[in-house]
């Protein structure tokens, strides 16, 4: 390294050194707000790089780590240091944001959580517990259709939380669908549109403290005085996208037909027997399942230990929540939960205050020392040896940690950069009232989309779409649609977005590569969400109640996957001609 470099590298040390602290020290509001007015349209580099990298390179890894650098860069550049010492100093940043990522308790939490559960899922399937529980539910699951639907039905039980539900019922269900010959795409589809989806919706989740803390907030900025959680409840009808993609599993199973890049995959896996192996769905399967050689099958072996996660989860979420709510100073709810521990009232209650990331991670835990405990007792491994296979399990979902703190570190550099500000301010403007719902959604929608992050998205919506609501119909109806609206768009974004950690870990629980799952989902996702503006959104910004408008919306669906699906069960030479141009033979 010459002299003028080791300067310029030496100089940049020096300036990043002396601008932490005001950047830490500022509002990051107001940084950008600042930032979204100096850059304008440059603000939507980060999260549209990574987004079309993830595309066309297929490593989210790359993807996500540009996308991060060049918001570090934008940031940097615009502080007028040249470009090579911004480059260096971007580097520095974005090692900065990684620390920051894994440094903040909530996101430690998870990437803890997902470590154990990974350790937990690779003892349940060494016992043979994921095999016999395999075995018992593809004794059910006579065909594609109950296999789906057996899917789907987990997913709902694992309703309060996401990212426990992508974990959980994916290594579970992956052995029945591979023997059913049913495309890991399309179990990836079922456990993502099962996973935010049902925790959005459910009134007991680790999302229902956010959603009611910001419906809270929201009404109170403008004066009005509202139970939130009684208005959460009146969105649920309204939630036009979270119901109509659940129902869509549903009944797409039940109608065996698929359209666009699904309907290829489930329809080469219905004839995976006649397909030549390195075609074989384009995926590497996985042996981290199989159970230990010579072990007697069980499935209290997968039984217990799932069961003791969710169990303890539900407990944890209580504890967690009583514990801070006993710590604060809201006599009232005290009060009110020292009288009536159990009632459905201080189970919300406890639920909306927990920290959801430590009670995840207490849960995964102590189900981990449940496993070890029992393949010990059950002579099938020594507690060393338990411990070794739970720590090979962690090792599988090392990649899923690393993606995570990338896509924290995106979000983070995306909101100082001033992406959302931007979309706002540029998207916004005079809205007709019926139309209001429907904007909000898409807002919503390409906010999450761009950042990955149903919870931002909320947070960032939310306080804006209550107030144009009711400054433009204070009538109830009117304002509980455009906040159905903003937590529905939130998470449609955050369903099809490459970069969001739902849909990262929703490939992962299936063993799917994650750009196929992301191109085979996403025509499912605009179709629903088509469905939901025009006979949802739409209609119910007009006025019309959602006992006229969801099932009508729900015939839509039926109709529109009638006319656009094609059967995959039965032989399309036309198709399969298409298929074998693309060097597919049967």
């Amino acid at each position: 390294m010459n002299k003028r470099n080791f300067r310029v590298v030496l100089t940049s040390l020096m300036l990043l050194a002396m601008t932490v602290v005001p950047a830490f020290a500022e509002d990051i509001d107001k940084i950008a707000q600042a930032n979204s007015n100096k850059f304008g349209i440059i603000t939507i580099i980060p999260p549209l790089l990574a987004i079309l990298l993830a595309f066309i390179t297929k490593n989210v890894v790359i993807s996500l780590f540009l996308g991060v650098m060049s918001g570090c860069l934008i940031l940097q550049v615009g502080t007028g240091t040249n470009l090579l010492s911004a480059i260096v100093l971007s580097f520095l940043d974005f090692i900065s944001r990684a620390l920051n990522s894994l440094a903040d308790p909530w996101n430690a939490g998870i990437i803890l959580q997902v470590l154990c559960i990974g350790g937990v899922i690779n003892l349940v399937g060494k016992m043979g517990g994921a095999k016999a529980v395999a075995e018992s539910l593809a004794d059910k699951a006579k065909s594609s259709r109950s296999a789906q639907i057996i899917s789907w039905f987990l997913g709902i039980l694992v309703f309060f939380d996401d990212y426990a539900n992508s974990l959980i019922v994916g290594p579970i269900m992956r052995p029945v669908f591979d023997k059913m010959n049913i495309s890991r795409e399309k179990l990836a589809f079922v456990i993502d549109a099962t996973a935010a989806p049902i925790a959005g919706l459910a009134i007991i989740s680790t999302w229902i403290g956010l959603e009611v803390g910001l419906i809270h907030d929201a009404f109170g900025s403008i004066g009005v005085n509202v139970d939130a959680f009684g208005v959460f409840l009146q969105t649920i009808p309204y939630r036009f996208y979270n119901i109509l993609i659940l129902a869509f599993i549903l009944i797409s199973a039940i109608m065996v037909r698929e359209f666009g890049p699904m309907r290829k995959a489930e329809y080469i896996a219905h004839r995976k027997e006649n397909i030549t192996s390195d075609l074989d769905q384009g995926v590497e399967e996985l042996d981290d399942m199989a159970p230990k050689e010579g072990v007697k099958l069980s499935i209290w072996n997968a039984i217990i230990p799932i069961g003791v996660l969710i169990v303890s989860a539900l407990v944890a979420f209580y504890y967690s929540g009583y514990s801070s709510i006993m710590d604060g100073n809201n006599q009232g709810l005290i009060t009110s939960i020292n009288a009536s521990p159990f009632s459905f009232n201080s189970i919300k209650d406890c639920f909306s205050a927990s920290d959801a990331s430590v009670a995840l991670f207490q849960s995964a835990l102590f189900s981990s020392i449940v496993a070890i405990l029992m393949a010990k007792f059950k002579k099938i491994y020594t507690v060393s040896e338990a411990i070794e296979v739970w720590i090979d399990g962690m090792k599988t979902l090392m990649i899923t940690g690393v993606i995570l703190i990338l896509a924290w570190s995106l979000s983070s550099v995306i909101k100082e950069v001033g992406t959302a500000k931007f979309l706002i301010q540029y998207l916004s403007g005079s809205i007709p009232a019926f139309l209001l719902p429907s904007i909000i959604f898409i807002l919503g929608s390409i906010i999450s989309f761009s950042t990955g992050t149903a919870y931002g998205t909320m947070g960032i919506l939310m306080p804006l779409a209550i107030p144009l609501a009711h400054s433009i119909s204070p009538e109830m109806g009117y304002v509980v649609v455009s906040t159905s609206a903003v937590l529905t768009g939130a998470i449609f974004g955050d369903h099809c977005s490459p970069i969001s950690d739902t849909t990262i870990l929703s490939s992962m629980g299936a063993g799917c590569n994650h750009i196929d799952h992301v191109k085979t989902q996403m025509p499912y996702s605009l179709f629903i969400a088509t469905i939901a503006i025009l006979f949802g959104y739409i209609p119910a910004g007009m006025g019309l109640p959602a006992i006229v408008v969801l099932p009508v919306a729900l015939l839509a669906v039926v109709l529109g996957l009638r006319i656009f699906g094609k059967r995959t069960d039965v032989d399309d030479k036309t198709f399969e001609a298409k298929l074998e141009k693309e060097g597919i033979t049967f």
